[in-house]
């Protein structure tokens, strides 16, 4: 199948295997966290705080992140991110299992955790062309990574309900700490002769700014940034609120946060494999916006649902709209940049998205505590439906050319 051509090449499938393991502990911890800091607070507002210092980060960092993932060794980077990453769960899980009395451990150690991922995810984006030999199978390979993620997104999420109904959220952030010994150990057995950084010095400043120039000049890549931007404040950081819908909507528990959670996964997951399992790649630009379209449908069928069955029905839905969004607009970027700007314009792809995040995860808290949960989704919906509409005006004639 078309689907496993990505694990033909012996880097990645290390990198695979090692990511299937520590992404599950990673999607854990972010359960964990979020029911942790509502269960001591009782605060929808908080809960958009840590949603906040998780992702500003990525605001301030991730750009000039990718200027450094174009100029030093990415293996390297990623070594250092998940050695730091393993540390800083290890640490929360000391902090719970002692007896964790304040949140603000908690708050500082997400935005410990933040800092490091905007280092990490252009270096591991713009990675994935080191470990595939042919450029054609890039597609493939990032839709591969997709289900991957996704994957963990459906097991960590329903692992971490029942465990923390169990033993509580310590345990979480242990198997989670644990969980990154795999990757590292994947790492280490990599080899990769021909990769090497660039040896220009121009300046990471100048080179922050050659990096922006070509994006924007580019309409296209510029169109798929914005509209990754309006996704990343008004799509994606609802989930951040999502311990308040299944309490006060569905009236749940752990048990009921980690399945709506896991039927999010497992959508996206299924909306990664349908990806990955495409003969062409053709037809991107009009996949991008219809993939928001159906991220804002999702969140509209919250609005009104009650029941425990549509939840689940509307998060799979959701789920299926975001990882297409992303993995289309992804692949289309990624198969027409030049290499020395890789590293650049895939950390400014990640900026679009994980840089509104902490503007979206406030204001989500901060509307939800005046307005409630429901109508925090329809606003939501209705914002990447218009969006959507809106992509699809401006750029009807690049989507006519890439059908």
């Amino acid at each position: 199948m078309l689907i496993f051509r990505a694990l033909s090449y012996r880097n990645y499938r290390l990198f695979f295997f090692g990511q299937s393991i520590s992404l599950i502990g990673s999607w854990m911890q972010q359960i964990a966290v979020t029911w942790l800091v509502y269960r001591m607070t009782q605060s929808p507002f908080l809960l958009g705080v840590v949603g906040f210092l998780g992702t500003i980060p990525s605001f301030l960092l991730t750009p000039f992140a990718g200027v450094l993932s174009d100029r030093l060794s990415r293996y390297r980077i990623l070594l250092v991110t998940q050695v730091v990453s393993m540390i800083q769960a290890l640490a929360l899980a000391g902090l719970v299992l002692t007896g964790l009395s304040s949140v603000w451990p908690v708050l500082l150690l997400t935005l410990i955790l933040g800092c490091v991922n905007a280092v990490d995810m252009p270096a591991r984006h713009a990675f994935v062309s080191d470990m595939v030999e042919h450029k054609e199978d890039l597609g493939y390979v990032i839709a591969m990574n997709s289900a991957l993620f996704n994957f963990a997104r459906l097991v960590g999420p329903s692992l971490a309900g029942f465990l923390i109904a169990w033993s509580g959220e310590g345990m979480c952030f242990l198997i989670n700490g644990l969980s990154y010994l795999a990757v590292i150990a994947a790492l280490l057995s990599m080899n990769l002769p021909g990769v090497q950084p660039s040896n220009d010095n121009p300046g990471v400043l100048r080179e922050f700014r050659e990096g922006v120039t070509y994006v924007f000049r580019d309409r296209k890549i510029r169109a798929i940034l914005l509209l990754m931007a309006l996704c990343g404040i008004l799509g994606i950081p609802y989930v951040t609120v999502m311990p308040v819908f299944a309490r006060d909507v569905l009236h749940g528990g752990p048990r009921v946060l980690g399945l709506l959670m896991s039927a999010l996964g497992a959508g996206a997951l299924a909306g990664a494999i349908y990806f990955a399992s495409k003969h062409s790649h053709k037809g991107l630009m009009c996949l991008i916006p219809l993939a928001l379209a159906v991220i804002g449908l999702g969140y509209v069928g919250l609005f009104w649902c009650r029941s425990m069955p549509l939840a689940l029905f509307f998060m799979f839905v959701i789920g299926i709209g975001m990882v297409i969004h992303f993995a289309a607009s992804n692949t289309e970027i990624q198969t027409v940049v030049e290499d020395s700007k890789r590293g650049r314009v895939v950390s400014l792809l990640i900026f679009s998205v994980m840089g509104m995040l902490p503007f979206g995860s406030l204001l989500a808290g901060a509307l939800v505590d005046m307005l409630g949960i429901e109508r925090v989704f329809l606003m939501g919906g209705m914002g990447c439906l218009v969006g959507a509409g809106f992509f699809i005006r401006t750029m009807r004639q690049e989507i006519k050319r890439s059908i």
